[in-house]
């Protein structure tokens, strides 16, 4: 799928392809978020922990299929309405902030995404939607 090309679009539109549901790391998910989720979907924490979580750098992230995409993606996010932080913020994550070029390296897997646009651009629009909804930021 083409990327959208440079300056005929916003940044982001989101094509709802699921793209951003496979790999890229995984999905960090903090303990509230955890708790959340397992309550969603009918499991109690420890369960969900065991069965729908992995463990990445210390950190839990939410297991992948064996696709390779996160296991709530079912052609659509099946856990949209309790969805991770991570997955609320997406594009505008936190690795953008600390290096401009990660936006161009997960434009060329999303093809919501514009590439080609200029580092300060990034940099406006990643801080623009980050203060614009202050309840999409990361946790440390």
């Amino acid at each position: 799928m083409p990327c959208l090309p440079p300056d005929s679009a916003p940044l982001f539109a989101c094509r709802m392809c699921g793209d951003c549901c496979q790999g890229y790391g995984g999905t960090f998910i903090d303990e509230e978020e955890m708790r959340a989720i397992a309550a969603y979907v009918g499991l109690d924490a420890e369960t969900f922990r065991r069965s729908r979580c992995q463990v990445s750098g210390g950190r839990l992230v939410l297991a992948q299929g064996e696709d390779g995409r996160c296991l709530f993606w079912d052609r659509l996010c099946t856990i949209h309405a309790v969805k991770p932080a991570m997955c609320r913020a997406w594009p505008f994550i936190d690795a953008i902030l600390k290096d401009v070029a990660n936006w161009e390296q997960m434009a060329s897997v999303c093809p919501g995404m514009r590439r080609g646009a200029s580092p300060e651009e990034v940099l406006h629009h990643v801080r623009q939607e980050r203060e614009r909804r202050p309840g999409n930021r990361l946790r440390p």
